[in-house]
């Protein structure tokens, strides 16, 4: 492992470069290697896993007058280079419709290309939260790193590391919101006091379309865990009130009408009356439904 890998992209592009060679892909220019860009491959162990379109075309907007100033690294695989820390610059370049770009070549391990790619990525914090913590439990699990070790090569607190780890614990759909960068760690944060994932998925739809602060989501979530708790208290009591056959009977109408739906379907009986949830992610989804009941003329 690695002792230097914590520098970052200043430790490898002031490192010399060596065995680098010229053919009629690669020209020399400026102190680096210019490489055509046909002949470079995305890492397919790329941390970031969410590009921003806007940004990455302002920045193609950028190269088209002034080139590519910082250079990529990568690794020489027979005349095809495979990206070490760069594949944001290589997206724009490619939508600048540049034909080549410049480059240092680096002869690491698949291990040491790994390793940096997360740690440059981290350090440069261009990074979703859940793209960070992704990372750091990638390091755990490939390359056996502790909470410390973590720390101790992208200058963080062991605590901070082991909260973005935490992260990873959100439901699916609100990790897939923090991963687009619309949950800031804060907001994801006060999203795992629930454990129920469907009431976590809501309250984490309902944060980033109604733009609430860390307090308005805390005030958000306290009310929805209330709600749901008199909700299941109110069910529990109705349904130690119902028989095995009465109970499979709402079951085996729920899976009806969620096949009826295409939507999670839940049916509440009560002593006086009932009701019937059925829920839905998007407006379009709800207009989808309308449809299907029969109120969209």
């Amino acid at each position: 492992m690695k002792s230097g890998l914590g520098r970052g992209l200043n430790a490898l592009l002031s490192a010399s470069q060596e065995n680098q060679s010229t053919d009629d892909n690669v020209s020399q220019s400026s102190g680096t290697i210019m490489v055509d860009i046909r002949k470079i491959e995305p890492n397919p162990n790329q941390p970031r896993r969410y590009f921003d379109d806007v940004a990455l075309e302002e920045l193609a907007e950028s190269m088209k007058n002034y080139g590519v100033i910082s250079p990529l690294v990568v690794k020489d695989n027979d005349g095809h280079f495979s990206i070490i820390a760069g594949e944001r610059r290589y997206r724009a370049a490619r939508l600048a419709k540049l034909t080549e770009v410049p480059v240092i070549i680096k002869d690491y391990t698949d291990g040491d290309i790994l390793q940096v790619a997360l740690i440059e990525n981290i350090q440069r914090q261009d990074l979703t939260p859940i793209e960070e913590a992704l990372c750091y439990q990638k390091l755990m699990d490939d390359f056996f790193f502790s909470t410390e070790d973590i720390a101790s090569k992208v200058g963080k607190s062991k605590h901070a590391v082991i909260s973005s780890l935490h992260l990873l614990e959100l439901d699916a759909r609100a990790q897939a919101l923090a991963g687009e960068g619309k949950l800031s760690v804060s907001h994801a944060k006060v999203l795992l006091v629930i454990e129920d994932g469907d009431l976590q998925a809501d309250c984490a739809k309902i944060i980033v379309e109604e733009g609430l602060s860390v307090r308005g989501a805390e005030v958000m979530v306290a009310t929805a865990l209330k709600e749901a708790s008199r909700t299941t208290s109110k069910d529990k009591e109705t349904t130690e009130e119902l028989s095995e056959e009465v109970i499979y009977a709402y079951r085996r109408a729920e899976t009806d009408l969620q096949q009826l739906f295409g939507s999670k379907v839940n049916i509440r009986p009560g002593k006086k009356k009932g009701r019937i949830e059925i829920e839905y992610y998007s407006p379009d989804e709800l207009e989808r439904l309308l449809q299907l009941l029969g109120n969209v003329k």
